[in-house]
């Protein structure tokens, strides 16, 4: 039977409330993020109050001023969700580590009630796909209309933009949007255009210009002459005397390529095959087993020769017969031959079996050093990626979609991400990241960034104080599970290392906002501190707004409140036949043009991502009509 703690009022008879279920830190960081943002009532639904996001979700319901609710269930079957009252719900959030959970319960949420919005966490990201495309079509065959929304997060592909972001660049407001990765990054004056820039954000006065985005800092100042989407003029004869603030792209358009299709497969055939470790062969335990055989057929050769006439060849040849025990016994030969088959034998015997173990442990000696890819000895100003697992193969394959060399330690040769690894090319060391020398053949002195994503806080924590040890400087960015620990361990980090940037992250807390934005039903997706002010990053959908509708790009584009960012079609629905597939690592065509020509003109079925001062959207949707819910494809679709 599910237990509720000092409910507040009957769950089931509520409406519009946010109902969230889920066995680990996710839901907890959930509740806490759907605390501090929304008005409406949070119900909680978890196995046990006694563990330690029990606990914590406890004291959250325990808060006089929060209006989280617990309801304790094992699993949430048709009771339960009647229970904790999603008939009723504007929203339910599934976080359970286990697919088929959040698959059953969501097929039950959709039945008991059609029109909720559903947030489920999936970790097959094809199965999310289809459960998509299922459950909006049993809310339209229910309600007859498509206003019900399905959102499929997968943590590890909320979580990764952020790392690859920490690790790539370092400091910077991030955002992503469709997997790809930007940041807000302060050009000074007189400072040349690049060719990552997209778009002018701002032009800083020349007293402020230090750190916009820090608003900690902004809170102490005076006015400020910071011009938030300013215009093409004001950005060009300001661009020599003022620094700007540029929108930049951390991530490329093009998706990862194999090494063999980037420089050719007979140059990269060529380089692996250079790569393999031959030396392994002529190693000093395998030189020393074949030297014995040797010089044994040599003696047994040169007394051959001396008893039984005959060709040099026969003189090498028999006794190599005795030695592997193929000749025929000499019962008709002399006296001399027979002694010598003797003594071949017994050569045999003691020899052989130290042939075959110097050959099979040199080959698997083999196999195992040719998975490795080793970086060269001049590598410099790249990142060390550690741990190939969920995470860790998204993260690099993203990594590859920037303009740095990645070096990969991984300790398993069974893990998930080796495919991936070895079919990018990558430097891969198939080694414990922990063990002595490991990280000084990943050339970490000289390298930019280090980031470790294995399962074990502890383990994390130590590789990263071993690097720095050897690389005072190196960014390091951890994963970390507890979140507490995460806070702990940067701070002290930090004090020890002032001059170095040091990250933890928890992918429960880099993934709560993206699941609480998905149950709240906002389009906003991202927020970027400038100043005193703030610019927000959002989709809207041309129909039906005047403002943007048959204007073009430069048309649309007003001063001060909001400026046009990309191009992208209406629907969220892409056809999975454009997709590619990079081992096991699917990687899909963006949906948006990121630099689309002024001169493009927005059509009613199009829809477009824009940057926005905090009066922009008012001004923007004034007069626009309610239309049905814009859905932005998530990373996992």
């Amino acid at each position: 039977m599910p237990s509720t703690l000092h409910l507040r009022a009957g769950l089931g008879q509520r409406s519009q409330h946010l109902v969230i279920c889920g066995n680990d830190g996710l839901i907890h960081r959930l509740a806490q993020e759907l605390d501090a943002v929304s008005s409406e009532a949070v119900t909680v639904v978890l196995p046990s109050r006694r563990d330690g996001h029990g606990a914590e979700v406890l004291a959250l319901h325990r808060d006089p001023r929060s209006p989280v609710e617990l309801l304790v269930a094992e699993r949430p079957d048709e009771r339960i969700l009647r229970a904790a009252g999603v008939e009723h719900a504007a929203a339910l959030a599934l976080t359970y580590g286990d697919d088929q959970t959040n698959m059953t319960a969501s097929l039950l949420a959709r039945s008991i009630n059609p029109s909720v919005r559903l947030v489920i966490r999936m970790f097959n990201r094809d199965r999310g796909r289809h459960l998509e495309l299922l459950l909006d079509r049993a809310a339209e065959a229910h309600t007859g209309h498509d206003d019900a929304s399905t959102t499929i997060l997968s943590d590890a592909d909320t979580a990764v933009p952020e790392l690859v972001a920490a690790a790539a660049v370092g400091t910077g407001h991030t955002l992503q949007i469709e997997g790809k990765v930007f940041r807000g990054v302060v050009r000074p004056a007189g400072t040349p255009p690049q060719t990552t820039d997209l778009a002018t954000l701002a032009v800083l006065s020349g007293t402020h210009m230090d750190d916009p985005l820090n608003e900690d800092s902004a809170e102490t100042r005076g006015a400020s002459g910071t011009q938030l989407l300013p215009d093409t003029a004001t950005t060009y004869h300001r661009q020599f005397t003022h620094g700007r603030l540029m929108l930049e792209e951390v991530t490329h358009h093009h998706p990862p390529e194999p090494s063999s299709r980037r420089r050719g497969y007979r140059a990269w055939l060529r380089d692996r095959l250079g790569h393999l470790p031959w030396r392994i062969f002529v190693s000093r335990e395998v030189t020393a087993v074949f030297g014995v055989l040797g010089v044994a057929v040599v003696l047994l050769a040169s007394a051959t020769a001396l008893v039984e006439d005959g060709p040099l060849w026969k003189a090498i040849y028999l006794p190599l017969l005795d030695i592997f025990t193929m000749g025929d016994p000499a019962t008709e030969e002399s006296t001399g031959r027979q002694v010598l088959q003797l003594i071949a034998g017994f050569v045999g015997l003691a020899v052989l079996p130290l042939v075959v173990a110097a050959a099979m442990n040199a080959t698997l000696a083999f196999r195992t050093a040719s998975a490795n890819h080793a970086p060269d000895p001049g590598l410099q100003g790249h990142i060390v990626l550690i741990g190939l697992g969920r995470i860790g193969t998204r993260v690099l394959a993203q990594l590859c979609t920037t303009d740095h060399d990645v070096v990969v330690i991984e300790r398993d040769p069974q893990a998930r991400g080796i495919a991936l690894a070895r079919e990018l090319g990558v430097h891969l060391l198939l080694e414990d990241a922990a063990a002595p020398g490991v990280l000084d053949r990943a050339h970490i002195s000289t390298g930019k960034s280090l980031l470790v994503l294995t399962h074990d806080d502890g383990e994390n924590l130590d590789i990263v104080m071993a690097a720095r040890e050897i690389n005072p400087h190196v960014r390091a960015v951890m994963r970390v599970y507890d979140d507490d620990f995460a806070a702990t361990v940067s701070r002290t980090m930090r004090a020890c290392y002032p001059d170095a940037l040091t990250r933890s992250r928890s992918v429960s807390a880099l993934t709560a906002p993206s699941f609480a934005a998905a149950m709240m039903g906002r389009h906003v997706l991202g927020v970027m501190p400038v100043e005193r002010g703030s610019l927000l990053f959002t989709v809207v959908d041309v129909g039906g707004h005047p403002e943007l509708e048959g204007h073009s790009i430069h048309e649309a584009f007003k001063e001060h409140e909001w400026r046009v960012l990309a191009v992208g079609p209406a629907t969220s629905r892409r056809s999975t036949s454009s997709t590619d597939t990079l081992g096991g690592f699917r990687t899909e065509p963006p949906a948006f043009d990121w630099r689309p020509p002024h001169g493009r003109v927005l059509r009613h079925e199009d829809r477009v991502v824009l940057v926005t001062t905090r009066r922009g959207p008012d001004v923007l949707m004034a007069g626009v009509q309610p239309r049905s819910t814009v859905r932005l494809p998530h990373p996992g679709n």
